[in-house]
């Protein structure tokens, strides 16, 4: 595969993951390597960056690698983690510009209960990350439904199943 993305100073956090060039919608923009797993994630202490890890289905908690490590989160994300195959993709949700950073919504596929100021600085920012899908406005959840990852639903069926019951709820077109 050639290498579309460096990483590089970013104005929303530190580090940023940038295209390298024009990235088609649907596009596999990179692979996420989990050979790291974490064997004891109960040894984890505060003095580690929490945004280093990966927490997956199962429980199982994946020490992320560089460049997949720097990709920041936005309320307005351009990308989802999707799993083909067994392989974790980094996924264009729209065409994506040489040299745009590489953004995902943090919340896509979450269940904790942790928060954070977003500094996304995005037309659609929440200002507050909250690190549960099912925190996030319905109008979200919705529209993030196609690109949720399979265990996230199975983990979650009950969950999935109550809010595509619900009305339809308008959401925010790009």
């Amino acid at each position: 595969m050639i290498k579309k993305v460096e990483v590089k100073t970013s104005k929303i956090q530190g580090k940023g993951v940038y295209a390298l060039a024009d990235i088609k919608k649907g596009e596999v923009v990179l692979i996420i390597d989990d050979s790291h797993v974490v064997k004891d994630p109960t040894k984890l202490t505060n003095k580690q960056n929490e945004f280093d890890y990966d927490y997956l289905a199962d429980g199982k908690v994946i020490l992320m690698q560089s460049p997949e490590k720097y990709i920041n989160h936005s309320c307005d994300p351009n990308t989802y983690t999707k799993t083909v195959n067994g392989i974790r993709n980094v996924i264009a949700m729209r065409d994506i510009k040489a040299g745009e950073e590489i953004i995902y919504d943090y919340s896509m596929n979450g269940d904790n209960n942790g928060t954070f100021i977003c500094h996304c600085d995005s037309f659609r920012c929440r200002k507050i990350y909250q690190g549960n899908f099912f925190k996030l406005p319905a109008n979200i959840q919705k529209e993030y439904l196609p690109y949720l990852e399979d265990w996230f639903i199975k983990e979650h069926n009950e969950e999935i199943n109550k809010l595509t019951r619900t009305k339809e709820v308008p959401h925010i077109v790009h």
